[in-house]
């Protein structure tokens, strides 16, 4: 608590800030800041005033203020990946997106004018269903988008999510949808939990997710969850953007080329027995699209759950297939957040993060505060560019923001409430972890974006290199392997560097504590499964400064191994398209250090290998053919022979009908064999296959 004469001071500031914020919205019409921080600012000063009842007057603010249990959960690999997707944050973003996408759409002979889907985005947790000859078999966590969590047990707990499905159905299925929890359920929950002096959830969305991943599905039950369907990713275990190939009619009268829009996919869910949110629209141009937010943006908060946004997608899934993904997300998909919440609070202290490239990133730190319906205690200020433009100090009353998962940020400073004791911040001149000198270097990393970050200058800051091993095996995708498990294998002396990883034993882990010969096993083995890795992905996992996954695939398509990369002039860097002067410069420089080919060097040394770069063909020997394939082949493995068929411009389907082009037999063929004969389909065996990509 204050003293008196401080509380005085700071309840006349927030009087001053509030009738001033006040006065500008009603009088002005200029609001400065959103009712958001005008009502964080009030209930400060209602704290205050409860605190310090004598210091409240007749002219307060306030006075305008009318009064069978499981052990652990089993992870699940996705068969096709659970993508994010990019945010756009207002009217010219959604348009920007537009514009990229038709003129990528534009430049091909066929192209026509896309329509569009809009639907309401919802704020729970992202699940995957498998529904096998139209039953209900397994549920799983999105988790990282490659690997979640089997929570099938919990998810059948949830009543509007079917076990079985209403006829006409495929034999497979994968369905994507939401589940989340009501305002009402989640009223009811806190109350309950209030009442039992339990801690209380934050919102829906973590009260969604908590609930979710309990062991016991018997509390899952009492929580009262709902579903929502909005996407069907895989029939017969085919990807959503193949679904417009010609298939043979299974479960009845469900036909697969049927599914040509978004908008048909959720008739289709609609009619299997799945909820499907009724606020929907195919909109026949972005206009509409616009007015679909705007409508949805006034009735949001009336909704019986929460919803951040509206997801914009392509309708025509051949439209969305040309579109394709980049990175984490696909191109043909937007989601429009609505403006994010924002709050107020007190910087008690800034400190400094040292990130895996060495940077230094200033964060604030203040009192537990409610934003966006979440308490966060900190909050980044980016950079020292951005702490000289809003002029923060420790001691400022700040607007905090923060915007779904997004990182929460200071965004504004309200200079009226200072004091006068308010201290300026200075980046420290040695690294907080090291002690090692900090220097300014340009940090842009687009040709057209130039500013300066703080690094620390040791190349062996612990700091960065355990940032930089998460990130590794992060990017190698080996999962057994978590940041816990990463320190305390640093702390038993057996690794010290990420290259360190490829040279563990069984023998080495089986032994430590809480470890066993089962974990070691799995550990070792994920190890194993990583040890060719593509190109794009090691130069991504190396950690180079400014170099994320796309920059990473532009250096692979340009070099094509590691050699040509690693001795390549920063001329021929500088001259590769969308990689700007900075970046050229951080990848030269990289190659040029000793230990960072060193390290290199000892990843090879320790059983890494490249696997072989292949630019995507610019004939396509196999285009407008269509491939089975059923048995075991000998010389490949059934992934390999469709990345080949891929490769060539083929496409692979599971079912066999008179549109396939050729079923490749193996041993042990399956009824797809006897169908290929019965249709007339030409049967190449493996030997026939492999002569086609001579």
């Amino acid at each position: 608590m204050k003293d008196l004469s401080e509380a005085k001071n700071r309840i006349n500031k927030l009087e001053e800030q509030i009738e001033d914020l006040r006065f500008r919205y009603h009088v002005l019409n200029d609001p400065a800041v959103t009712d958001e921080v005008k009502d964080a600012l009030e209930r400060e000063l209602k704290t205050l005033y409860v605190q310090y009842p004598e210091l409240k007057s007749g002219a307060s603010a306030l006075s305008r203020v009318a009064g069978v249990p499981l052990d652990k959960f089993v992870k699940v690999k996705h068969e096709v990946r659970m993508l994010s997707l990019n945010d756009v944050f207002s009217t010219e973003e959604l348009l920007d997106w537009e514009k990229r996408i038709t003129k990528i759409l534009s430049a091909s002979p066929d192209s026509q004018a896309p329509t569009y889907f809009a639907e309401v985005k919802f704020d729970g947790l992202a699940v995957s269903l498998i529904y096998e000859q139209g039953q209900f078999v397994r549920g799983a966590t999105r988790g990282d988008g490659f690997v979640g969590e089997d929570i099938t047990q919990n998810l059948r707990t949830i009543e509007s999510i079917p076990l079985k499905l209403k006829k006409p159905y495929p034999d497979y299925l994968e369905v994507r949808g939401e589940a989340v929890m009501t305002k009402k359920a989640f009223e009811e929950l806190n109350a309950r939990q209030e009442k039992e002096g339990k801690a209380l959830f934050a919102n829906t969305r973590n009260a969604a997710a908590g609930s979710l991943r309990q062991l016991d599905s018997r509390l899952t039950a009492e929580r009262r969850l709902d579903f929502f369907a909005y996407d069907i990713s895989q029939i017969e275990d085919l990807p959503a953007r193949h679904l417009l190939e010609p298939q043979a009619t299974v479960g009845g009268r469900f036909k697969i080329e049927d599914l040509k829009t978004h908008s048909v996919k959720h008739q289709k869910l609609r009619d299997m027995g799945f909820k499907v949110f009724q606020h929907e629209q195919v909109c026949k141009n972005i206009i509409e699209v616009k007015e679909f937010i705007e409508k949805i943006g006034k009735i949001r908060e009336s909704l019986p759950f929460g919803t951040d946004g509206v997801v914009v997608s392509v309708d025509g899934l051949d439209l969305q297939e040309k579109l394709g993904v980049v990175g984490k997300a696909p191109r043909y998909m937007a989601a429009f957040k609505y403006p994010a919440e924002k709050a107020t609070t007190i910087i008690k202290e800034i400190k400094v993060n040292v990130g895996r490239t060495g940077v230094l990133t200033p964060l604030a730190i203040f009192e537990p505060t409610l934003v966006a319906g979440s308490t966060i205690s900190k909050a980044t200020l980016h950079n020292m560019d951005q702490i000289e433009r809003l002029d923060v100090r420790v001691g400022d009353t700040v607007v905090i923001q923060k915007a779904g998962d997004v990182i929460p940020e200071v965004v504004e400073v309200l200079p009226k409430m200072r004091s006068g004791k308010e201290k300026k911040f200075k980046m420290p001149t040695a690294c907080p972890i090291c002690n090692h000198a900090v220097e300014k270097r340009e940090a842009g990393s687009k040709k057209d974006e130039t500013s300066v970050a703080y690094y620390c200058t040791n190349p062996k800051c612990p700091a960065k290199n355990r940032r930089f091993m998460q990130h590794f095996v992060a990017v190698l995708d080996i999962y057994e392997i978590g940041p816990r498990i990463l320190d305390r294998f640093q702390e038993e002396g057996l690794i010290s560097d990420a290259a360190d990883i490829f040279a563990l034993q069984i023998e080495d882990i089986k032994n430590l504590e809480r470890f066993g010969d089962k974990s070691a096993e799995n550990i070792i083995a994920s190890i194993n499964e990583r040890r060719q890795i593509p190109l794009p992905r090691l130069i991504f996992s190396l950690g180079i400064l400014h170099v994320g996954e796309q920059t990473a695939e532009d250096l692979a398509k340009q070099f094509q191994n590691l050699d040509s990369l690693k001795t390549a002039s920063l001329e021929q860097l500088s001259k590769i398209e969308n990689i700007g002067p900075v970046v050229a410069k951080s990848v030269y420089e990289y190659f040029q250090a000793k230990d960072n080919l060193k390290f290199i060097d000892k990843l090879f040394k320790n059983g890494v290998s490249v696997a072989p770069y292949k630019l995507q063909p610019t004939n396509y020997k196999l285009a407008g053919k269509t491939f089975v394939i059923t048995g075991s082949l000998e010389a490949l493995s059934r992934d390999e022979a469709k990345n080949k068929i891929r490769e060539l411009g083929g496409k692979i389907t599971e079912s066999v009908s008179k549109q396939t082009s050729y079923v490749v037999v193996g041993t042990e063929p399956g009824s797809k064999y006897q169908k290929a004969m019965k249709l007339g389909v030409e049967i190449l065996d493996e030997k026939k296959f492999l002569e086609l990509f001579k």
